[in-house]
C-alpha cells in the first residue's frame, strides 16, 4: 500500500521552493460579521508580497457597507500592450490591479493619486454603477462580487482593475494529501513547471504568488484553485494536454510568457472566474485546440492577443472541437479579438468546430488595426475547418477603439492556413447590443459557392438603440445591412434580421 504524500512531501516531489516571504503585513486581514462565536468574516484582504511590483496611480480602500472599518488594499502591477499601427512596435504600459473577498455589500473608495480627475467610470457599463466623484476620490458599492475596471478621465491603460471573490469558508487544509498547497508569499518551482498528478489540486491561498506554469498532462480529476496569483509563468500560465475533468477556479494570472491557458485534446474542462492580464506577443487568454466540453464561466480577461480562441488541429493536437461555452465573462482585447474561432485546422483530414455558445458576456474593448484580424466575435474558418451550430446570446459590446462588431469570413489566410475553410453554418445571434461610434463595418464573407456561409439569423440586434430587422423602415432597394453599414457578399445565404416578436411568431407557426 502506498502512503499518500503529505503536503510537505508533495511540494518537494513537485520541486517547489518558497521564496523568503517578504510580506508587507499579516497573512490576511478579515473584518468580522457581528455577534456570536459563529461569526464569519465579511471582508478579507491580502497583503502583496514585497518583492512583487506595484503601481502608484491609485490608493484603494474598502469596507463592509455601510459602516465597517476601512482597509487599504495592496496594488499589483499588470502590464498591458499597445500596438503602433504605423511601425508595428508594441509599447508596454503599467497598470493597476487589486483584489479582495467579501460577503454582503462592500463600499470601495478609489483615489487617483496623479490628480486632475474630472470624470470616473466603472465598467462594465451594464452593471449600472455610477460612482460618486469628489475631487480625485470616488466611491461606489458592490452588492456581490464583481470584476470591474475603474477609469479616470477615459485613461485606457492607467486604470484600476478591481477583482473580487466570495469569502472562502471551506478552503483546503495545507495537510490535505490531495492538495499541493501554496501559502502567502512568492513561490518558485524547479524547472519552472509544476506538473499536477491525477486526483490532485493545486491551491494558491490569498496572498500567494506562484511563478511557474501549472501543467495537466495525460491526467484526470485534477485542478487549480484559490485566491492567489500566477505570475511571470514561462511558456504560459496553465497547460492542459490529453487530460479530462480539469477544474480551474478563481486564480489571477499576471504577465505570463505565453497564453494564460492552453487546452489541447482535453475533455470536460471548466474554468470558473479565472482572471488574466498579458502584454507579451501572442499573449492570448485561453486557447482551445481539438477539445470537447470546455466551459469558461465568469472570467475576466484583458490580453495582448485574443481573449478566447477556439481552434482544431495545431502543433501536436488533432481532432474536432465541440461543446465549447463562454458565458458570464468580461473581455478586453488590447490586441486582436475578444473571441476568435476557426483559424487553425487540419487540411489533410478536415475537422469541425461545432456547438459553440457565447452567452451573457460584456466586451469592453477591441483594438486591431489589421482588417483581417478584426471582430469582437470572429468566426473565421481556415485550414478546411467547418464551423457550425453557433449561438451568441445576450452579448453587450461597449464602444471599442478599433475593429468590427462581428466578422464572419470563410478564409484562406496564407500566413496561417494551407487551405480555405469549408464554411460556416447555422449561426443564431440573439440580443447582441453595440453602443458606440468607432466600429468599422462588420463583414460577412463567404469564400465562394462551395465554401459559403449559410443560415445566419440575428434576433433583436440593437445598434445604438435601434433594433435592426429586415422589416425596418428603409428604401426598398436597400439591404438591411446597408442601414447599419455592414456588408455581406453573394456567398452568404439565408441571412435574416428579426425582431423578437417576429422570431417568436416564426417559432410557433
Amino acid at each position: 500500500m502506498t502512503t499518500p504524500l503529505s503536503r510537505r512531501t508533495a511540494l518537494q516531489a513537485a520541486g517547489a521552493t518558497a521564496v523568503a516571504a517578504g510580506l508587507t503585513g499579516p497573512t490576511a486581514t478579515a473584518a468580522q460579521a457581528g455577534g456570536g462565536p459563529d461569526s464569519r468574516p465579511r471582508l478579507v484582504t491580502y497583503p502583496r508580497p514585497a518583492t512583487m511590483p506595484t503601481n502608484t496611480g491609485f490608493q484603494v480602500r474598502v469596507r463592509s457597507a455601510p459602516h465597517g472599518s476601512w482597509q487599504t488594499l495592496d496594488i499589483y502591477r499588470p502590464q498591458l500592450e499597445e500596438i503602433d499601427a504605423t511601425t508595428g512596435a508594441g509599447k508596454v504600459h503599467d497598470s493597476s490591479m487589486a483584489y479582495f473577498d467579501f460577503e454582503g455589500s462592500a463600499e470601495i473608495e478609489v483615489t487617483y493619486l496623479r490628480g486632475g480627475a474630472t470624470k470616473a467610470r466603472v465598467r462594465p457599463d451594464a452593471l449600472g454603477i455610477t460612482p460618486r466623484l469628489r475631487g480625485d476620490t470616488l466611491r461606489f458599492t458592490l452588492d456581490e462580487p464583481r470584476d470591474v475596471v475603474v477609469q479616470i478621465n477615459d485613461e485606457v491603460f492607467d486604470a484600476l482593475h478591481l477583482l473580487t471573490n466570495r469569502v472562502e469558508h471551506h478552503a483546503p487544509s495545507p495537510d490535505d494529501p490531495d492538495v499541493l498547497y501554496f501559502g502567502p508569499g512568492v513561490h518558485t518551482v524547479t524547472g519552472g513547471v509544476l506538473t499536477v498528478p491525477s486526483g490532485r489540486t493545486v491551491y494558491l491561498a490569498g496572498g500567494a504568488v506562484l511563478t511557474a506554469q501549472v501543467r495537466f498532462k495525460d491526467v484526470e480529476n485534477a485542478g487549480l484553485a484559490g485566491h492567489g496569483v500566477l505570475c511571470d509563468n514561462p511558456g504560459g500560465a496553465v497547460l492542459g494536454e490529453g487530460s479530462r475533468n480539469i477544474r480551474i477556479e478563481d486564480v489571477i494570472i499576471l504577465n505570463p510568457a505565453g497564453y494564460a491557458g492552453t487546452f489541447g485534446e482535453c475533455e470536460n474542462v471548466r474554468v470558473t472566474r479565472a482572471r488574466a492580464f498579458s502584454s507579451k506577443g501572442n499573449g492570448d487568454g485561453f486557447d482551445v485546440f481539438s477539445s470537447t466540453g470546455v466551459t469558461f464561466d465568469g472570467c475576466f480577461l484583458r490580453t495582448s492577443d485574443d481573449c478566447v480562441a477556439i481552434y482544431c488541429h495545431r502543433w501536436d493536437y488533432y481532432g474536432d472541437t465541440r461543446d465549447i461555452t463562454v458565458r458570464n465573462c468580461t473581455l478586453w482585447a488590447d490586441v486582436a479579438h475578444p473571441v476568435n474561432v476557426g483559424t487553425h485546422g487540419n487540411t489533410d483530414a478536415p475537422e469541425t468546430i461545432e456547438n459553440l455558445l457565447i452567452q451573457n458576456t460584456d466586451i469592453l474593448d477591441h483594438r486591431e488595426p489589421q482588417m483581417n484580424y478584426q471582430g469582437c466575435i470572429a468566426l473565421n474558418p481556415g485550414d478546411s475547418n467547418l464551423i457550425r451550430n453557433v449561438r451568441i446570446e445576450d452579448v453587450r459590446i461597449e464602444d471599442f477603439r478599433w475593429g468590427q462588431v462581428i466578422y464572419l469570413k470563410v478564409m484562406f489566410n496564407t500566413k496561417y492556413n494551407t487551405s480555405v475553410g469549408r464554411g460556416i453554418q447555422d449561426v443564431y445571434v440573439k440580443n447582441l447590443r453595440y453602443t458606440g461610434t468607432r466600429a468599422n463595418p462588420s463583414l460577412l464573407l463567404g469564400y465562394d459557392a462551395q465554401h459559403a456561409i449559410d443560415n445566419v439569423t440575428f434576433e433583436n440586434l440593437i445598434i445604438n438603440g435601434v433594433v435592426v430587422a429586415d422589416s425596418m423602415k428603409k428604401p426598398a432597394w436597400y439591404s438591411t445591412t446597408d442601414e447599419i453599414q455592414w456588408f455581406s457578399n453573394e456567398h452568404v445565404t439565408n441571412l435574416r434580421f428579426l425582431t423578437t416578436a417576429e422570431a417568436e411568431a416564426a417559432a410557433t407557426s
